[in-house]
């Protein structure tokens, strides 16, 4: 009989033939007992260390004596098993010490099977931290997230109850916990930027009875009241949302009459076209807009894309500015306003023509802060009322099907383009007798084609957002969010597979005052001591600060990532791999530095390449090393 060569059986005796052949030409020599146990034993495999690409945080180091206040609290050390609607609930007390700069350190480790989760923290009812999770492997994941937080002294400086909600669940296929512990340092620095003197949540207020408050669009209605002080001077609104379930992948979506194009194929799909609009509304009138970043978590697509190289944004999602100080000519009227969130899609009426939607697919988790500066006590901000030049935006969209020989539905190609403008100017007298011009603007605009072919199982997408948000306080946003996706799903053998290729950017530079710490403030250091937070490094690294003086006004932000991975799931057991390079540059606008301006100082870049899960090239760049 014929024996094949590749067939278990031949494999087999031809390792005992060649144990054989060893056995009896070596002489055989006693080892100690402890030798063959070590050479018995497993190998040791380190956790994979996930990391977001992002600017580099500064942590203080030293003393008192160099910094007035160096404090670190533990604020939580939890595993999330089961945990959907059982946040965890802590306390704060704040730190024996006067400070003006907040850090928290939040590391996680898990190990086995399980989904990307959304996490959310709060202080008492207002949302201070939005972040998800990696995907676990058999041998386990680590990463390490460091966050600027003097955003919210204001809350900092009371005592607080922290609230921590990161749903998970557990079973026989799904056994991955998140291990979990977050700490804040505080400390005082030079040159700190004036924080908001009062925060108010737009949110469900829930932290009264251990609930967490975000509001989950549609269903609940996202709003809250309430009676501005009437010596506000400033006031700005930040809105943090994210698609799930249905909307997580919403700038794929199809538009309403197109739903069934692929019904017998691949079943129903999402509808509510791939625009989205996430809306702020001051007693019912819109106040300004936010066109969102397509953030893609870490199981978004194809799992292989995103190890250990996180997606962007996806471990620390951005909030979106939006400055109401030309409403406060009504606000400080000591009464109640209504503060809505609303999230709204595109409604297809036919022949080309279009409207925004009042509702999206299920799922949206919103919520809202309102940051107020205040004038001195007992003063009063008052003036002209708002004129408000806000219209609908333009919206284009187009749709075509094409069908087989057998008269099915092949290819579905859908277009959809939009433009908007929003002013809203007002002239405000503040408690110091001075006039002045107050206003808000935003230009915004959107294309998106998306490709689907072979009966629904390809797909491409093509999408690019513009925007350029200013206000009279000197603060500009300008941003472009260029995407592109290949993707396609097969079944063969009851197995599933999926194979992809994305390049993704999130352009963004900021000038003026910002609520939230634009990174810069980790530079402008003047010959102190100090440690920056590298993403992928587990602990700080030293670092030598540059001469004074060097103060840039702004921040511009170039990340972009390209990948292709795959995807093949049969039974419980699943795998994926791939290839991902990210690009990154962090740089100062504006720099007064000695003997003049230096605009677009390089501060921090960084490239990295991974192939398969392990990092196959990294360097980075940090100015002053």
């Amino acid at each position: 009989m014929l024996l094949n060569i590749f067939s278990p059986l031949c494999h087999q005796l031809l390792l005992l033939c060649v144990l054989v052949i060893l056995f009896s030409s070596v002489p055989v020599v006693s080892r100690d007992p402890d030798y063959a146990l070590g050479k018995r034993q497993t190998p040791i495999i380190p956790p994979l260390v996930n990391f977001q690409v992002s600017e580099p945080i500064l942590t203080t180091v030293g003393d008192s004596n160099q910094y007035g206040c160096v404090h670190t609290q533990l604020l939580m050390d939890h595993a999330f098993w089961f945990s959907y609607g059982m946040p965890f609930i802590g306390s704060y007390t704040p730190p024996p010490c006067t400070f003006n700069r907040v850090t928290i350190n939040f590391t996680v480790t898990s190990r086995g099977r399980q989904f990307d989760r959304l996490g959310l923290m709060y202080l008492g009812d207002v949302e201070v931290f939005r972040t998800s999770t990696a995907e676990p492997t058999s041998n386990g994941i680590v990463w390490t997230y460091v966050k600027e937080m003097q955003q919210y002294n204001a809350l900092w400086r009371t005592d607080q109850k922290i609230i921590f909600d990161l749903g998970n669940l557990i079973d026989s296929t799904y056994t991955a916990s998140f291990n979990t512990t977050l700490t804040a340092t505080f400390s005082t620095i030079p040159s700190s930027r004036a924080a908001a003197d009062r925060i108010l949540p737009i949110s469900a207020k829930r932290s009264g009875t251990n609930g967490t408050s975000a509001f989950s669009l549609p269903g609940d209605n996202a709003l809250v009241a309430y009676t501005i002080p009437q010596n506000t001077e400033r006031a700005v609104v930040s809105l943090s949302a994210c698609g799930q379930a249905s909307e997580e992948f919403w700038y794929t979506n199809v538009f309403n009459t197109e739903v069934n194009t692929f019904e017998d194929q691949v079943g129903t799909l999402y509808g509510y076209s791939p625009f989205r609009e996430v809306q702020l509304l001051i007693d019912g009138q819109l106040a300004g807009v936010s066109w969102p970043f397509p953030v893609i978590f870490t199981g978004g697509i194809v799992p292989g894309l995103w190890r250990p190289i996180a997606g962007i944004n996806v471990f620390d999602l951005r909030e979106h500015e939006i400055d109401i100080t030309p409403w406060l000519t009504i606000l400080c009227d000591d009464a109640s306003h209504t503060f809505e969130i609303r999230v709204a899609g595109i409604n297809n009426i036919g022949r080309g023509n279009a409207s925004l939607s009042d509702i999206v697919g299920s799922t949206w988790i919103v919520t809202g802060k309102i940051f107020l500066f205040l004038g001195p006590e007992g003063s009063t901000t008052f003036g002209t009322a708002p004129r408000i030049d806000v219209s609908p935006p333009t919206l284009q969209i187009s749709s075509g099907v094409t069908k087989n020989a057998t008269g099915a539905n092949e290819t579905l190609t859908y277009r959809t383009s939009s433009t908007r403008s929003i002013s809203i100017t007002s002239t405000l007298k503040t408690s110091n007798g001075s006039v002045f011009p107050a206003s808000w603007t935003q230009q915004l605009t959107y294309t998106n084609l998306n490709i689907l072919l072979s009966q629904g199982f390809t797909q491409r997408t093509e999408q690019l957002t513009k925007g350029t948000d200013r206000s009279s306080s000197g603060y500009t946003s300008q941003y472009s969010y260029p995407l592109i996706i290949n993707s396609t799903f097969s079944t063969s053998g009851g197995g599933v597979g999926i194979t992809a290729s994305l390049t993704r950017s999130l352009n963004l530079t900021i000038e003026g005052p910002s609520v939230f710490p634009s990174g810069i403030q980790s530079f402008n250091r003047t010959g102190s001591p100090a440690f920056f937070a590298l993403p992928g490094h587990l602990s700080p690294v030293p670092y030598t600060t540059f001469p004074p003086p060097y103060l840039p006004s702004g921040a511009c932000t170039t990340s972009t990532q390209s990948g292709s991975a795959s995807y093949l799931s049969a039974g419980n057991a699943s795998y994926s791999f791939g290839t991902t390079s990210q690009g990154f540059g962090f740089r100062g606008s504006e720099a007064a530095g000695v003997g003049g301006n230096a605009a677009n100082e390089e501060l921090y870049t960084r490239r990295v390449r991974a192939v398969n899960a392990s990092v196959v090239e990294d360097v980075q760049t940090l100015i002053g090393r």
